[in-house]
């Protein structure tokens, strides 16, 4: 009889085909969902002209879908330890593609909110999800690289946004951004056969067979043999025993670190907010046209790709926390240069490096919470990090748009956005990584432990 710590041999599988698989369908999903997070703040100028409303009224319309994310993070984020994180993923793709396509046909400003609002529950939900798969099925040697690659999908989503918003705005109404935003429905079949559902899962679910079939493509070295016994670390047996509550967040001395990860998420997700709802609309009102300033979404968006590869590319050779502190301290200046004077060339460079410092780094927190947390409340501590982070980017278009509706000087705007930065990085700065289930050594292939007599 073998005993096989299935966590043992994740984290010392070479990269194969199987996990190029895993992480081109997370990637995807991770696009779509970006798109559908984006499409609102590129639309804003046509929307608050259409539909008559204020600045402060459309930072409202905005945070529909935030306040939307903030549940669906936390109860479809958390709900996958209890159902399963394939079907999870497919429930929140189907909720944000169909209902922001349905908001691209509504007139009303209220309309427009509830589904935002129900289009946020996917949005939020299925982040957590993404996250928690690619993180358990990554090599740990890769790992940040890997989550973080795979989240800078979130960033070619919006750039997406913005490539279609100059092409089809101008043309056909910014109905048409939203309504494309129905098309990933069709992934539903393919998601469902090709992604494989969690290890843990399947343990608890006693689906064995299938368990060996993932793990057989996963290691190839493995061999499937009828008395195989499937073992995870005693953390993980221990807190998935009765589902993963948030109360087993704050045990094991993790306790203040949740907390400084809550706080990190809002933060960072303030300012992610404030730029991606705000950034067009403070340039068109700078003196830049539509087009112009769509440009700078779409710099920012390719900034968060750089920052997401790199960040995630110095987390796995230097330490993943002090390379967090020093992306919210880049984000904190850079942010805040924005707002002054400066020749275009380099106002597209501050605008890329505040991309890669606030939705590059978030995409690098992520992989930091992912890491973090063990296996069995992996998708519940993600989830409600990203839920109440939530609040961060409900408060963003609300604070910004009432800054923009008093008519501030543009400086005092993107400090307002700047200064989450600097908390963040002190919040960082003070989990406590000894308490990580990172910090335990991985033992690759010494997981296939040597049969015992039986």
């Amino acid at each position: 009889m073998r005993h096989i710590d299935i966590h043992k041999l994740a984290d010392g599988a070479r990269f194969n085909r199987f996990h190029a698989g895993i992480l081109a369908w997370c990637a995807l999903i991770i696009i779509c969902d970006g798109y559908d997070l984006a499409v609102a703040g590129i639309a804003l100028p046509s929307i608050m002209k259409e539909m008559g409303v204020t600045a402060q009224n459309a930072g409202f319309m905005v945070s529909s879908a935030l306040f939307g994310m903030m549940f669906g993070a936390i109860f479809l984020g958390t709900i996958a330890d209890r159902i399963g994180r394939r079907r999870a993923i497919v429930i929140c793709l189907a909720l944000f593609s169909v209902f922001t396509a349905v908001a691209g046909m509504s007139s009303d400003p209220y309309v427009f909110s509830i589904m935002r609002f129900l289009a946020g529950l996917g949005i939020g939900g299925v982040m957590p999800n993404v996250v928690a798969q690619m993180t358990e099925y990554s090599p740990k040697k890769i790992r940040a690289t890997m989550v973080t690659l795979m989240f800078s999908g979130y960033a070619v989503g919006g750039m997406l946004a913005a490539l279609l918003g100059k092409g089809l705005i101008e043309h056909h109404g910014w109905q048409s951004v939203f309504l494309a935003a129905g098309v990933p429905i069709v992934l539903i079949p393919f998601i469902l056969r090709s992604l494989p559902e969690s290890m843990p899962f399947l343990v608890k679910q006693n689906r064995l067979a299938e368990l060996q079939q993932t793990l057989a493509r996963l290691e190839p070295s493995y061999r499937a043999a009828s008395g195989d016994r499937f073992e995870m670390p005693g953390v993980d047996r221990a807190e998935g025993a009765d589902g993963a509550p948030i109360g087993k967040l704050f045990q094991e001395g993790r306790g203040f670190s949740t907390i400084m990860f809550w706080v990190a998420f809002f933060m960072c997700l303030f300012m992610v907010y404030a730029l991606s709802s705000w950034l067009a609309k403070l340039m068109a009102g700078a003196g830049y046209s539509l087009g112009s300033a769509l440009t700078f979404v779409l710099v920012l968006n390719f900034g968060a790709v750089i920052g997401a590869v790199g960040g995630g590319w110095l987390a796995d050779r230097f330490h993943i926390k002090h390379v967090l502190v020093g992306m919210y301290a880049l984000a904190a200046v850079s942010i805040s240069l924005l707002g002054y004077p400066v020749p275009t060339p380099v106002l597209f460079v501050l605008v890329g490096l505040a991309g890669a410092s606030t939705i590059g780094t978030q995409i690098v927190t992520y992989a930091y919470a992912g890491q973090f947390y063990p296996t069995a409340i992996r998708s519940t501590g993600i989830g409600w990090a990203s839920g109440v982070g939530r609040g961060g980017a409900i408060l963003a278009p609300i604070v910004i748009g009432t800054l923009v509706g008093m008519a501030l000087p543009l400086q005092q705007n993107f400090i307002a956005m700047a200064i989450p930065a600097i908390i963040a990085a002190v919040s960082v700065a003070l989990i406590s990584h000894g308490k990580s289930a990172s910090a335990v050594p991985a033992i690759g292939k010494a997981a296939l432990a040597e049969p015992s007599e039986a």
